[in-house]
């Protein structure tokens, strides 16, 4: 007999009428936790890790997931942020939750992995440096290591459901830890009906016991790391409000810059900054010089209005001095030492890694094509670059110590060399440009040349 078909796989829709059906014959009909977003009903006696930063959120997650009968751990990833006075804080902040933080130390991770950035030139959509995204790739692989070993079986979020980094947090904990189940209480229907803005927050806390304020709207909500800070929300989601409302934290507006000029220089190694001033340095020594040195020359600040993982459009304002003194810097190297294809290729995958990130695919094996091949290319970018720093602005003032350069002085000169034989004879052009003619004159004869395109088409 023919052997059995196979069973088939069960799909979201599947699921979706699988529900409908349980229901009209009014019955609960109960799915693997991986075709439902799980509920706070769900974690009763589950070991809850949670992503927290002390704040108001924070706590109330924390506390509400302990009434439901969870066993809750904080877990936070110190980043060096430039906003925190003091990481420990958090241990403080959350301790009248009756929760146990843990501040895992990422320092020497943000600045590896904002160095992997920069060596592929990653910027997003608009020209910006993500830092955001770098992080959140730090962040989920660091906690979940550390929620592991605490036996944690359950991630929570503070993510909302409108935005990317809901993406990153659960696309990142799937791949990294498959067994990981993940918690997203902003999506909860449950949590959203019970706080649908943070005085009910600040009144469920103190109903506990827990002192809470609800403090100052502000303007802008801010994501801050080494590798820089991301503002967006409130105010900022109008585009008619200026950039300018932004109080910077790393870098300062140009017109707040000193009126000298700076003079900064860096050596490269493979594409990686390796002296800073004749220093050698980290990753996290450089990423810290560097943004203190471009902080206080007004590099770094960006507007850009990107298109989000989930289809809308996000307006932000974004802070990152060193990532772009750095990586300035390195992009001097790189003309020394790509050739045409060579930099063509490097800037698709430049930009192809720059959206995996965005994205929270950095695990993806295609990520780690693209950025083998980038260390390829990096392989010869070694050199000193010295740069003058005025009021925003990053000037070059030479490049020097490129063993690998392929810019030759006598082939680039327009004054007649004395070693023509050997170098670029300007009377071989002439082939050249005769095997050009050939494609040019075929072109014109088949009517392919306009000469002149109206600037714009008349629709009638």
């Amino acid at each position: 007999p023919p052997p059995p078909p196979p069973p088939r796989r069960k799909t979201k829709k599947m699921m979706r009428c699988v529900r409908r059906l349980g229901a009209s014959q009014g019955k609960k009909v109960v799915l693997k936790r991986w075709f439902s977003n799980l509920g706070i009903g769900d974690l009763r006696g589950e070991t809850v890790g949670c992503c927290v930063s002390g704040g108001l959120d924070s706590r109330t997650v924390s506390s509400r997931l302990k009434d439901a009968g969870a066993h809750v751990m904080g877990f936070c990833a110190d980043l060096d942020q430039p906003d925190e006075d003091d990481i420990m804080d958090v241990k403080k902040k959350m301790a009248p939750c009756g929760v146990e933080t843990f501040i895992v130390d990422l320092k020497d991770d943000i600045a590896e992995m904002a160095f992997e950035v920069i060596k592929a030139q990653a910027r997003y959509d608009g020209g910006y440096w993500n830092t955001t995204g770098l992080a959140r790739v730090v962040t989920v692989r660091g906690l979940l290591d550390a929620m592991e070993k605490q036996g944690c079986t359950v991630l929570s979020h503070g993510a909302t459901g409108r935005g990317n980094d809901q993406i990153r947090f659960e696309r990142y904990t799937n791949v990294l830890k498959p067994g990981m189940k993940v918690y997203a209480p902003w999506r909860d229907p449950e949590l959203l009906v019970s706080f649908p803005g943070r005085k009910q927050m600040a009144d469920y806390l103190m109903s506990k016991g827990i002192e809470a304020e609800v403090g100052a709207k502000k303007r802008y909500s801010t994501d801050a790391n080494l590798a820089g800070l991301s503002h967006e929300a409130e105010d900022l989601e109008y585009l008619t409000t200026s950039s300018r409302i932004v109080q910077p934290t790393m870098t300062c507006w140009p017109e707040d810059a000193p009126d000298n000029v700076e003079k900064v220089e860096v050596v490269f190694k493979k594409g990686y900054a390796v002296k800073i001033n004749g220093k050698d340095v980290t990753p996290l020594e450089a990423m810290r010089t560097a943004n203190e040195i471009g902080g206080r020359n007004g590099l770094g600040m960006s507007n850009a209005m990107e298109n989000r993982v989930i289809g809308t459009k996000s307006r932000g304002v974004y802070e990152a001095p060193g990532m772009e003194l750095l990586g300035y810097c390195l992009s001097q190297v790189y003309q020394c030492v790509l050739d045409k294809r060579s930099s063509d290729l490097f800037n698709y995958m430049s930009k192809f890694v720059a959206g995996q990130i965005y994205d929270g695919r950095y695990f993806d094996p295609s990520t780690r094509a693209a950025l083998n091949a980038i260390d390829t290319l990096a392989s010869r970018a070694d050199g000193k670059v010295e740069v003058s720093l005025y009021k925003g602005t990053a000037m070059i003032d030479s490049i020097s110590e490129v063993p690998h350069t392929l810019y030759v002085e006598e082939f680039a000169s327009m004054e007649a060399d004395e070693g023509e034989q050997e170098g670029l004879n300007p009377s071989s052009a002439q082939g050249f440009v005769e095997v050009q003619r050939c494609e040019a004159t075929a072109l014109a004869n088949a009517g392919h040349i306009c000469a002149r395109r109206p600037v714009i088409e008349d629709s009638s």
